[in-house]
């Protein structure tokens, strides 16, 4: 059953991990302890979004 999809529905997640990562590398640069765990948090979920896409067969 193939269907078209609508370009918020194509963009949507990849737009999510790019301000996520921009957070992440951001808050990286801005100060110690809780910048920090923003940091680690927002770059850690980017990456286990796009293993779960990559590997989780659809």
């Amino acid at each position: 059953m193939n269907h078209a999809l609508s370009g918020r529905q194509i963009w949507f997640m990849p737009v999510v991990l790019l301000l996520l990562s921009a957070i992440g590398l951001l808050s990286a640069l801005l100060g110690d302890v809780w910048w920090d765990i923003l940091s680690w948090g927002t770059l850690g979920y980017t990456v286990v979004m796009i293993l779960w896409y990559v590997l989780i067969p659809s």
